[in-house]
């Protein structure tokens, strides 16, 4: 099955974001053989990723948005385990410094964009920027921009105008060698709920749980919209999101390993050729090498 196309969404269309499935295709129950697939991506991964550092020509950067207990933090370390720690970067990005308040928004974004040969992986992301401060406008005023003041400045209009800076800097990246993956983990609040059950009731998961989940919590319907909004807002032929059914954790990462290992095998990577030269100097060492008499 091509999850690439069939999870890819462009923005042509309204996206209806809750009409969009959170359980995984009823094709895939055997977890068994879902786990053996995901192995298999992950051995692809390691090759391709080993290729896109040798050549240094490409870069990706892997964005990462879902509600709380998605799975970001459990998709990362499992579909990215097989990958050189030396060519992956991953970068969770918190509630901004001030230092970082005192800059524009996409500041501290730019600041840790992966270099060219990396794979670079936000858990949020600059998404972060049109979600939570649209259902908590007074992050934005207190952040001191402009003539902004009150939450009533922070309309709609202010958010257009992130949407477009949002795509901007997408084209802008990709004009510059990147390939720009955006994956929307969409889980379903009866899923939420039982993961935070299950974060309270075993100890060994306790810390991942918070108060502020509960307080959040709340605002599910509105998160939805606004999700809704913000994906169908900015995503591009070149830059499309991917919604992903998360109910299912392994199911997900299927999803998500074979769309990751899809994109960069449309890139034309290979390890990079010598020319006459570094082969003569190469045959040059070989052959002192085997004169070698100890």
């Amino acid at each position: 099955m091509n999850f690439e196309k069939q999870y890819r969404y462009n923005g042509k269309n309204p996206l209806g974001l809750t009409a969009q499935p959170t359980q995984p295709d009823e094709k895939f129950s055997d977890e068994k053989a879902i786990k053996l697939e995901i192995t298999k991506n992950i051995k692809q991964l390691n090759e391709l990723q080993g290729k896109l550092y040798a050549q240094d020509r490409y870069g990706v950067l892997i964005i990462f948005q879902a509600m709380d207990a998605a799975g970001k933090d459990s998709m990362i370390a499992h579909i990215m385990s097989g990958v050189n720690p030396q060519g992956c970067e991953v970068k969770s990005f918190k509630q901004p410094t001030t230092n970082e308040i005192a800059h524009d928004y996409l500041w501290r974004i730019h600041n840790a964009v992966p270099k060219r040969g990396m794979i670079g992986i936000f858990n949020r992301s600059y998404y972060e920027d049109v979600l939570v401060s649209r259902v908590h406008p007074e992050i934005i005023v207190n952040e001191h921009i402009g003539d902004i003041q009150t939450a009533d400045q922070v309309n709609d209009e202010f958010f257009k105008r992130r949407y477009k800076d949002m795509r901007y800097f997408e084209d802008y990246l990709q004009h510059n060698g990147y390939t720009v993956l955006k994956f929307f983990l969409h889980m379903s609040k009866a899923e939420q709920k039982q993961r935070f059950i299950r974060r309270i009731e075993i100890p060994s998961h306790n810390w991942k749980f918070s108060a502020a989940d509960i307080r959040e919590r709340k605002y599910w319907d509105q998160y939805q919209q606004v999700y809704d909004d913000a994906l169908t807002k900015t995503a591009t032929k070149a830059a499309p999101w991917y919604v992903i059914p998360s109910d299912s954790k392994w199911y997900s990462r299927l999803c998500v390993s074979e769309i990751i290992n899809q994109r960069l095998s449309e890139l034309p990577l290979a390890y990079p050729s010598l020319d006459a030269s570094a082969q003569a100097q190469l045959k040059t060492a070989l052959n002192q090498l085997d004169r070698e008499t100890d």
